[in-house]
């Protein structure tokens, strides 16, 4: 998706060549270890809760947006803790600690964006048009997803190693956060969700406003990620 590009292009841009052979690895690390499990069943139980079938498809779409933002941010404090200290060390020492902490963020952002898509896939063919045609309800998917993906993939990135070490502060951390970047005012995802929730109480799509937050959450997340790397760098 444009958001996964942005950011990986934005790596390159920055000297981390190299990170496609670290994803397929943190990928393959996260699937064996099974730890995905968890935020996808808080993702789905979250969407058994608030979507219905015949429901405003905006609606559900900004429904299934919001619960992006926390399993993002759980998915990125699951790929970058995932390792054992010696592999992660002997990991960093062979492509730099920048490249391995910043292929776990964009492993993370990638699942979570592949099941923002899933999910959004089902709104669409299960939701009630109300007057909004297909294509433009697909496209303010097509934003909102990567808006909350990345929002919550920064939270996830500012609330784990190397910035916040002890899992109960980082679990404290990653539920706050997750809560305020959807209820602070300002916030990309925040900007998203109200986009599509007013959009179905209209009948219109506000394409510029989701597009200005997914902006918005690329460079949040392109600034938290680069924090989170630099962090890593210095510790080693």
């Amino acid at each position: 998706m444009i958001a996964f590009a942005g950011f990986a292009g934005l790596s390159r841009l920055f000297g981390l060549s190299g990170l496609p052979g670290l994803i397929r690895y943190q990928s393959a690390l996260l699937l064996r270890s099974q730890r995905w499990i968890g935020p996808l069943l808080l993702y789905a139980a979250f969407l058994a809760a608030g979507v219905r079938p015949g429901e405003p498809v905006l609606d559900s779409l900004g429904w299934a947006a919001a619960g992006l933002v926390p399993v993002a941010a759980w998915l990125a404090r699951v790929c970058v803790t995932n390792e054992p200290a010696a592999a992660r060390d002997c990991a960093a020492a062979a492509a730099g600690p920048v490249r391995v902490h910043a292929a776990a963020l964009l492993t993370a952002l990638a699942g979570a964006l592949l099941a923002g898509a899933v999910a959004a896939a089902a709104v669409l063919a299960v939701g009630g048009r109300a007057g909004v045609p297909a294509g433009t309800a697909a496209g303010a998917a097509a934003l909102a997803v990567p808006a909350c993906a990345l929002a919550g993939t920064a939270v996830g990135a500012l609330c784990s190693r190397p910035l916040v070490c002890p899992t109960g502060f980082a679990v404290l951390a990653g539920g706050l956060g997750s809560l305020a970047a959807l209820g602070v005012s300002g916030s990309p995802a925040r900007g998203a969700v109200t986009s599509l929730v007013a959009g179905a109480r209209t009948g219109t799509v506000a394409t510029a406003g989701l597009a200005t937050a997914t902006a918005a959450a690329l460079l949040l997340a392109c600034a938290a990620g680069a924090l989170a790397c630099l962090a890593a760098r210095r510790r080693g």
